[in-house]
């Protein structure tokens, strides 16, 4: 791996800051927000960047294609807490766990992955959970990956009575363009709702993450404890090859 340029550094370095006082002012605001999470969402981005943004003080890391992930992993540092943000297939799930410090996977969209990922958890011998989000589909649409709201129960219920390797952390949605310039976001305002209903049901506390570089203020504001921030850190992603 390339070592950063020192402009590069700066460059990152100085994003980070103006991210993460808008993060504070948010605490500020809600004392609530204490925990709030930043996930450094570095997809398409080369792990020298990933470094800078490192050692600006960034842990949380998101990236949402496995091959990537497990490309720069291994030459960055072991106390990076990875993120997997991408749609989970099936068949990549023995692939996602071997890598020793995979933090969260917040895309789970059905039962039978959880199950899937469960195992594959377990067969690699990790001492700990692996922390889980179910994805929402909040906005209907057919191209979203999610669960659909009314079998997100069923989804956590089986996490937290069978999947004794994963973590129930919380739920995730993406939601729609036309959503997030709306103030108050559709999409958020029915997770809000759908975490409430499921403590209130289930007895379960569950984190939000929702919120991404054009909205995560917002997001904030409605109770997401975790963002997940791109472009506004690492610019502008260029499009996949």
């Amino acid at each position: 791996m390339e070592a950063p340029s020192s402009e590069r550094k700066a460059e990152i370095a100085k994003n980070l800051f103006e991210v993460n006082a808008i993060i504070k002012g948010k605490k500020q605001q809600r004392s609530s927000l204490e925990d709030a999470r930043l996930v450094a969402v570095s997809k398409y981005k080369p792990a020298s960047d990933i470094q800078a943004a490192y050692e600006s003080g960034q842990r949380h890391f998101g990236e949402n294609y496995v091959q990537e992930l497990c490309e720069k992993a291994p030459v960055l540092p072991k106390d990076i807490q990875w993120h997997f943000t991408g749609r989970l297939q099936s068949n990549k799930c023995k692939i996602l766990v071997a890598i020793p410090n995979l933090w969260a996977v917040e895309t789970i969209d059905s039962a039978t992955k959880a199950q899937k990922l469960d195992e594959a958890w377990k067969s690699t011998g990790h001492a700990r959970q692996l922390n889980v989000y179910v994805q929402v589909n909040t906005s209907k649409e057919e191209n979203k990956g999610g669960v659909e709201k009314h079998a997100v129960e069923d989804v956590v219920r089986t996490i937290n009575e069978t999947c004794k390797n994963l973590r129930m952390l919380g739920l995730m949605t993406i939601g729609s363009i036309e959503g997030s310039h709306q103030r108050p976001n559709p999409d958020f305002l029915a997770l809000v709702e759908l975490r409430d209903g499921l403590k209130a049901k289930l007895g379960v506390e569950l984190e939000l993450s929702m919120g991404m570089s054009d909205d995560f203020d917002h997001a904030l504001e409605l109770g997401s404890s975790n963002v997940r921030v791109g472009s506004k850190i690492f610019g502008s992603r260029p499009p996949k090859d």
